[in-house]
């Protein structure tokens, strides 16, 4: 299960980083977003490094707010939030037409929630990429907990350069994953050339709308608060993810924005005038308690020095998310299915 507890939080603070460099870590973090006077294109060139640092000092605040599934999902109403990421890692499946005996990549698998709940929901065999050391000794663990040590692993790898041969896998799929890559043409090639021909790739991809505003100073602050609460080099838009798959040799099946028509808003769990106990700690009270907790277990030296930053840019991305959300210029699950050329 989730270290859901607070000494699992102190300890989890940092991933694979030394404790004591933690506070290091987080101002060479902060120092590539433009809310710290960084740019774009130091982190795009920079990307591997910007993003095992932002997963590193964030994961064990996800766990403990989150669960396993680091992701939104379309929410319908009297659903529960962990109910709506079961089903929104199901409809994907479902989408890719999984079953046993197919061999699967997941691509940015995080802790591995999703790859989990698809394995048990699908049968199929599922193996999830990560570039993320500590992301990837936490999902082990927790696929031997729950009996898919076989049958489901772990590789270590760039999704730019993916160590597999061509036309390995059966199904390829990435949950607000490949948002983290410099370029996706590149990343979709490289999941293209390792999909057998004939076969699907879907993804939930994070990208600002039609609404957003490039010349608008508002809507620039707020890309600029979810890029550095989310390790992102930069926020693509849903028409050129689009056109990216097919640059990268794909034919389109089906698209949408699951946003638009989700019966309660996916930032909800994040909105400060909503208040839910079964997902308390994503509440402002519930967000409000973790920031002193953080504050008070780094003071007490349980948690390294840094965590209460990390703490701090994490709520400044919710703030972000939230306000992307309800001026529709931000989405975290526009979703595509394309297929792979005989």
């Amino acid at each position: 299960m989730s270290k859901t507890g607070a000494l699992d939080l102190a300890s989890g603070v940092g991933g694979k980083i030394s404790k004591d460099e933690v506070k290091s870590a987080v101002e060479q973090y902060e120092k590539y977003h433009v809310c710290y006077g960084g740019d774009e294109e130091a982190r795009k060139s920079n990307y591997s490094d910007m993003v095992n640092k932002y997963y590193d000092l964030a994961t064990s605040f996800y766990e403990y707010g989150w669960g396993e599934s680091f992701h939104f999902a379309h929410r319908w109403k009297g659903e529960s939030l962990h109910e709506s990421i079961k089903r929104h890692e199901h409809f994907l499946a479902l989408h890719l037409g999984l079953k046993p005996g197919m061999k699967v990549l997941d691509v940015g698998c995080g802790i591995g929630g999703p790859l989990r709940e698809i394995a048990r929901f699908s049968g199929a065999s599922v193996t999830g990429l990560n570039n993320n050391e500590y992301q990837i000794s936490r999902g082990r663990e927790l696929n031997k907990l729950v009996g898919l040590g076989q049958s489901c692993d772990f590789v270590k790898a760039d999704f730019m350069n993916m160590p597999f041969p061509e036309s390995t896998f059966d199904a390829i799929y990435a949950i607000e994953a490949t948002c983290h890559a410099p370029d996706a043409v590149g990343c979709y090639k490289e999941i293209h050339r390792v999909l057998k021909p004939g076969q699907c790739f879907a993804a939930y991809e994070l990208c600002v709308t039609d609404h957003y505003d490039a010349t608008n100073p508002i809507h620039q602050k707020i890309k600029a608060e979810i890029e550095l609460g989310n390790g992102l080099p930069d926020i693509r838009s849903t028409r050129q993810c689009l056109q990216a798959a097919i640059d990268a040799g794909f034919e389109v099946v089906w698209e949408k924005d699951l946003a638009e028509d989700s019966p309660l808003p996916w930032y909800l769990p994040l909105d400060k005038s909503h208040f839910s106990l079964s997902s308390f700690r994503l509440t402002a009270i519930g967000r409000l308690f973790t920031r002193t907790l953080v504050k008070t277990l780094e003071y007490l030296k349980l948690a390294p020095e840094g965590s209460e930053r990390v703490s701090a840019f994490l709520e400044k991305a919710a703030e972000g998310l939230v306000e992307g959300g309800k001026k529709e210029i931000f989405t975290p699950m526009y979703f595509f299915v394309v297929r792979k050329p005989l």
